[in-house]
């Protein structure tokens, strides 16, 4: 790991950098507080890029060298440019912070290898068992945990944690004493500390296939700085065909899809033949309670896989996902603030300043105080002002229709 002082040392183009108060990415591109990309680091200097860009609006076409510079593309698919991953804190360009503030606790290095998967299992399904049987092959004399996340929401994650964990281990009884439910393990980063603090020499991530790469470059390039081990290891549970049958074509958002559309039938065959029929019933009605089905519902909202066109619509014209908005990554469960809006993809940036990049499928309005809204400053909260008020209101369903009520009957 480099050193304070080589960090310091290393480029004139961080001093240049903070001067113009720029956002680096971690791979040497700059953005500027609009979330504009204008920068890119060269031989230690800025070289500028992509300067007929406008200020708030859709990036004009770029030429091959910028494309290559910035990473983005005007293409619709999904697969054209692979998400960055969050930067430390030693990158930002407000300034440099201390050397201990960016090394985690040492600890005594007493156990060898823990091996862990980290997932959303919303639901949890035949597909998630062969993912834990990897877990538990992979792992060194049966040192692994299974650590579902703590997203919860009413379309991509209808289940709350503890029912994930209570299905869970119904489900996978072989692995039932390996499944955590633990409330400060809302990130891979929690996972990773926890391990750290234990006192781990080395850990082993299993992941999809689909995300393998993802997980790898950043759980790597924050080691060292937020948790030490010797070797942090991502492994392939094996690749996903959605549209396969059986296990292999077996996923969360089938079974949404189905629970959406009251086909339990189907619902019933992503299920584990080890759970009975009453049980599944029961996972299938819960999952239908904590999407509202009654409310109604979008497939492109639920189960964007199968709806990329309807999702990408409202996304272009604006109607989800804005600047300045909270969201979550629903694969690492990073939480924070759009900075920026790509062709298919999000620049934000957590509370503690680490920015990501994320595909528009792989995240969700984040839930702040038991809603999707993104609260205000605490300032704006202070006991008796009107910004309180107002606040207290959007959290309340029929606030604002109670208030016109009784204006309504007041007595002159």
């Amino acid at each position: 790991m480099k050193s304070f002082l080589q960090f310091l040392s290393e480029s004139k183009a961080v001093q240049q950098a903070t001067r113009m108060g720029l956002t680096g990415d971690g791979h040497g591109g700059w953005y500027d507080k609009n979330g504009e990309f204008v920068a890119k680091t060269e031989k230690g200097v800025l070289k500028f890029y992509n300067k007929r860009q406008k200020i708030g609006q859709q990036d004009p076409p770029q030429s091959d060298r910028e494309k290559n510079l910035s990473q983005t593309t005007s293409a619709q698919s999904q697969q054209q440019v692979e998400p960055q991953q969050p930067v430390s804190q030693k990158d930002d360009p407000e300034g440099p912070v201390e050397p201990d503030k960016l090394t985690p606790p040492q600890v005594e290095k007493t156990k060898g290898t823990l091996t862990i998967a980290f997932g959303r299992f919303n639901p949890p399904t035949t597909g998630h068992e062969k993912l834990l049987d990897t877990v538990a092959s992979s792992s060194d004399d049966g040192d692994y945990v299974i650590v579902p996340s703590r997203s919860q929401d009413n379309k991509k994650n209808p289940l709350d944690a503890d029912q994930k964990v209570s299905v869970m281990r119904q489900m996978f009884p072989n692995h039932s004493e390996k499944i955590v439910n633990d409330p400060a393990n809302k990130t891979i980063f929690d996972v990773l500390k926890k391990a750290h603090n234990d006192g781990y020499t080395n850990v082993r991530l299993v992941v999809g296939a689909d995300r393998q790469k993802e997980f790898d470059k950043l759980t790597n390039n924050y080691n060292g700085l937020q948790y030490d081990f010797d070797q942090v290891e991502v492994r392939s549970a094996g690749d996903r065909d959605p549209d396969g049958e059986g296990v292999e074509g077996m996923s969360a958002s089938k079974q949404r899809k189905y629970a959406a559309e009251n086909d339990f039938d189907n619902f019933l065959k992503g299920v584990p033949t080890a759970m009975n029929r009453k049980l599944a019933k029961d996972l299938f009605n819960n999952i239908r309670a904590g999407m509202n089905i009654k409310e109604g519902w979008n497939l492109w909202e639920i189960a964007p896989i199968f709806d990329w066109k309807n999702l990408r619509e409202n996304y272009v014209n604006k109607n989800i996902y804005k600047v300045g908005q909270l969201v979550e990554n629903l694969n690492t469960g990073f939480i924070g603030k759009i900075i920026r809006r790509g062709a298919n993809y999000l620049i934000c940036v957590t509370e503690d300043k680490i920015m990501f990049k994320s595909w528009i499928k792989d995240v969700t309005e984040a839930v702040v105080n038991g809603t999707t809204k993104s609260g205000v400053p605490a300032h704006q909260r202070e006991v008796g002002t009107d910004s309180l008020l107002n606040y207290t209101k959007s959290m309340v369903p029929g606030s604002e229709w109670g208030k016109h009520f009784i204006n309504k009957y007041r007595k002159k």
